[in-house]
């Protein structure tokens, strides 16, 4: 019995195996040795000379003058951070209404459904970018209305006047990078049994119970999800400043910057990974 165990267990992990080892071999080829290289060149001067490439060594320089005496890296990081912190909490609450209501039988969801994916496939890389030039996606009410002398006067010489202002300018490309945040939180969605509204509604539950009661609790692994996804999109956002400055001619300059920011990233990740994890266990706590 012990070994009927053994062995179903060995294929299991021999399943998984196989089916990341596409993933797993696609890093190896394509992503492990630009990564390891950028790393290397992040400690030296690099130097293209007509016999090819020479490397001084420079230790952490590099490091050091952009955590510390780099002016410019902080005065395009802050700000877009900010802008970060505002993205992320519309985006998921707008996915997941959205996902709620094509959820329901309506005529004609499936294509809702397109209509609010479309966007992520057609407004990506180069079309994002000559779409926003062109002076498209903003909703243009800050000028029509005379909203910015109203943010200004609320907000005042506050460090999120600007990150505010740039957000609503820019509202329609936020909510249209909502389209796979919607996919999944529609797929988390239709997770949930029927039953369990079907019970809530007996016990005379209201919409705004079964809301908070039921559907919220459940597709909880689905925001999580959600949230380092979005996370992750919006620190690589076409519009990011900070990938502008990693684009520089110096390699070992844009390699180290890189390498911070990537740092920066996984910090905030596991920032908000911890803050989410946290809330849950007092909402479960509380439940009980």
């Amino acid at each position: 019995m012990k070994k009927r165990r053994m062995n179903a267990k060995v294929a299991r992990n021999l399943e998984g195996s196989l089916f990341i080892a596409p993933w797993l071999l696609g890093f190896l080829i394509f992503l492990a040795f630009p990564l390891g290289f950028s790393f290397y060149m992040s400690f030296h001067k690099v130097k293209i000379l007509p016999g090819g490439m020479q490397y001084d060594f420079n230790g952490v320089g590099y490091y050091r003058e952009i955590l510390f005496n780099s002016s410019e890296f902080y005065d395009q990081l802050i700000p877009y951070f900010q802008e970060v912190v505002l993205m992320i909490p519309i985006i998921l609450i707008f996915s997941l209404m959205i996902a709620i209501l094509l959820n329901q039988k309506l005529h004609g969801r499936f294509l809702f459904r397109a209509i609010f994916f479309l966007p992520v496939i057609f407004t990506t890389g180069y079309l994002l970018t000559e779409f926003v030039n062109q002076g498209e996606g903003s909703l243009g009410f800050l000028e029509k209305f005379a909203l910015g002398g109203y943010l200004d006067t609320f907000l005042g010489d506050s460090s999120w006047a600007q990150p505010v202002k740039t957000l609503l300018n820019r509202f329609v490309l936020v909510l249209w990078y909502s389209g796979v945040q919607i996919l999944i939180f529609l797929a988390g969605r239709q997770t949930i049994p029927n039953s369990a509204y079907e019970s809530a509604r007996i016990d005379g539950a209201n919409p705004w119970e079964v809301f908070w009661k039921i559907t919220l609790p459940a597709m909880s692994p689905f925001i999580f999800l959600n949230l380092i996804y979005t996370v992750v999109d919006m620190f690589t956002f076409p519009f990011n400043p900070i990938i502008d400055l990693i684009g520089t001619g110096n390699y070992g300059y844009s390699s180290a910057l890189a390498w911070i920011y990537f740092l920066i990233i996984v910090i905030f990740l596991l920032i908000v990974m911890f803050i989410f994890v946290r809330i849950t266990k007092k909402q479960n706590a509380a439940r009980r």
